[in-house]
C-alpha cells in the first residue's frame, strides 16, 4: 500500500485518533510516539486534511488570530511586507 492509498483508505476515526496521538505525544494505549512516528503521523494527518479539503480553521496547527470585534491580533506572518518610501 502506498502513502496515497493509505490516506484514501483512512477513516475519520483513524484520522481523529492519529491527530490526538500527535497532540498528546502518545498512542491510545499509552505508548510514547517516537520522533519518526510523530513526523510520519503528522504528514498523514496533513495529507488527509488536504485531500478532504477541510476548512483552514479545522486543520492541525491553525491559529485563530481574530478578536471578538473581528479584527486580527498581531500581524499575519504570511502577509507580504510593505515597504514605505519617504521623500525628503
Amino acid at each position: 500500500m502506498t502513502f496515497d492509498e493509505m490516506i484514501d483508505a483512512m477513516t475519520v476515526d483513524i484520522y481523529q485518533s492519529m491527530r490526538r496521538s500527535i497532540e498528546l505525544g502518545k498512542w491510545p494505549n499509552g505508548e510514547k510516539l517516537t520522533q519518526a512516528q510523530r513526523e510520519q503521523s503528522l504528514r498523514a494527518v496533513i495529507a488527509y486534511e488536504h485531500k478532504r479539503n477541510l476548512p483552514e480553521s479545522e486543520r492541525v496547527g491553525f491559529i485563530d488570530r481574530t478578536r471578538a470585534d473581528g479584527k486580527q491580533h498581531g500581524s499575519d506572518p504570511l502577509a507580504p511586507d510593505v515597504l514605505k518610501i519617504l521623500n525628503s
